[in-house]
């Protein structure tokens, strides 16, 4: 005697090979998803930062850039003097802290606008300086806004205006 499948059985076989199915695709697709993602590199940050832990002006500015896009490494560090002159900051151009950003030194309350603009147009310099901390500079909002110079760090040594605020 043979067996004939009932309806109920057709249905049990079908929902059975779905369900192996749907299981394949799941496992199928959540390995491509893990090769994939292993194989993209990590997104490194945009903006590595060097400051004080308790400069209160430095976290300041670290906002100022991730509001404007940037995304930021920040390390804490007790003295900065040794990494400013490892950058080649010279004495007279220094601020509070210190970053490097697309193979530029960026020193002190350099506004995100005009690093972007650096970026941008890729001049052949080792960076831009904002020396000492000049109210109304990013990080250093308040009551008054005083004017200020972004400068450049020459590789010769000088100095120039790059920008003006």
């Amino acid at each position: 005697m043979s067996k004939k499948s009932t309806p109920k059985a057709k249905v049990r076989k079908g929902v059975t090979r779905y369900g192996r199915l749907v299981t394949w695709l799941l496992v199928v697709g959540v390995t491509a998803g893990s090769i994939l993602i292993a194989r993209q590199p990590a997104k490194a940050a945009d903006v590595v930062v060097y400051k004080s832990p308790t400069c209160g002006c430095c976290k300041d500015w670290v906002r100022h850039l991730e509001a404007n896009g940037f995304t930021v490494e920040v390390h804490n560090q007790r003295d900065l003097d040794p990494i400013k002159t490892d950058m080649g900051v010279p004495r007279p151009l220094r601020s509070c802290h210190t970053a490097k950003v697309g193979g530029y030194v960026i020193e002190g309350h350099v506004p995100a606008d005009v690093i972007a603009r650096l970026l941008e147009e890729r001049p052949d310099i080792k960076g831009l300086a904002v020396p000492g901390m000049p109210m109304g500079s990013p990080g250093m909002e308040g009551p008054r806004k005083d004017r200020y110079n972004i400068l450049t760090l020459e590789k010769s040594g000088s100095v120039r205006v790059y920008a003006s605020r």
